[in-house]
């Protein structure tokens, strides 16, 4: 496969009245983990059907692997993985017998899916499981299964629908290095998760909001939005007051909880601790600290979200 992995122009799905996924543009190069962020509903999992083949777009275009997903999607469907929030397997079945049964639907043909079986078993470390029915496996185990009968059939690309929800966090970075272990061998992976933290091991992201790609870069890149502003660590007491109050202040972009502190984003950086600690003094509240630090890809999140929510706003009014 030459060029882009994934290539998507001005991709559109409606649901009658409804926009899913509005006008959205992107390109994953291969060997890249391309991360999908954004709140419930923001169109994450209906772009992934999309490029599955699963849906039809209304509009837009959309290569996957280099085939069309309008025209050709049986042939996109050949050459992907797709594994989903809930992993898709049968519990009462045994591990082996799962593999079986998806090596079947891939259409792998049998002598080949032993050596593809014995792969999977291998690389999920599944060695003292494979007899075991499915349904008395851990999540985390579970977890690594579904992945292993996404890959029987070695695809170019995989599409892992929030693959962590539910799993322990131990799991969920073991998972992480099988995702990256599959980056190294030139297997695209298309990610959409909840979790910043595994945000911060993609090589690029998008933040999806309303259906639309609001933004797209490195988790680096990301970090040096100008919407995020002078930020501040605060300590006060108490937080929550200091919160409220910091809240109503109109120099104020937003301000969050963080732990027992408060990350506050600010338009200027002049004065700025100065200021934070008037507001609350003018309130009665105690500042005990105030500091510029760098933004987390969590307020990154919040600034861009907020930003998009003003605009929709002002666009409705």
């Amino acid at each position: 496969m030459t060029g882009p992995a994934i290539q998507v122009e001005e991709l559109r799905k409606r649901f009658g009245r409804f926009t899913a996924v509005d006008r959205v543009s992107f390109e994953v190069k291969r060997g890249e983990i391309f991360g999908l962020l954004g709140p419930n509903g923001a169109g994450k999992s209906t772009t992934i059907r999309l490029l599955c083949g699963i849906l039809a777009p209304t509009s837009g275009r959309g290569m996957v692997a280099g085939r069309d997903i309008t025209r050709e999607p049986e042939a996109v469907r050949a050459r992907i993985g797709y594994m989903s929030q809930r992993f898709s397997l049968y519990l009462d079945l045994t591990v082996e017998e799962n593999l079986r049964f998806y090596g079947g639907i891939y259409g792998v043909p049998p002598g080949r899916l032993r050596e593809r079986m014995a792969w999977a078993i291998r690389m999920a470390g599944l060695e003292q499981q494979r007899r075991r029915l499915t349904g008395e496996l851990s999540a985390g185990w579970r977890q690594r299964l579904a992945l292993g009968c996404a890959l029987l059939h070695q695809p170019e690309v995989v599409f892992l629908d929030e693959p962590t929800a539910g799993v322990d966090p131990v799991s969920r970075r073991q998972f992480w290095a099988l995702i990256c272990d599959l980056a190294a061998s030139d297997i695209t992976c298309l990610v959409t998760t909840h979790y910043l933290e595994e945000a911060e091991r993609c090589d690029r992201l998008g933040l999806m909001f309303g259906g639309r790609l609001i933004a797209l870069d490195s988790p680096e890149g990301l970090k040096q939005a100008p919407q995020v502003g002078t930020l501040l660590e605060v300590e006060c007491d108490p937080p929550v007051a200091a919160l409220e109050v910091l809240r109503g202040d109109p120099s104020v972009r937003y301000s969050r909880l963080h732990g027992a502190r408060l990350h506050v984003s600010l338009d200027t950086p002049e004065q700025a601790e100065e200021r934070v600690a008037r507001a609350l003094a003018a309130q009665g509240l105690r500042l005990l600290r105030a500091e510029a630090v760098p933004p987390s890809l969590e307020d990154v999140f919040v600034s861009l979200i907020r930003e998009a929510e003003s605009a929709q706003a002002g666009a409705a009014a």
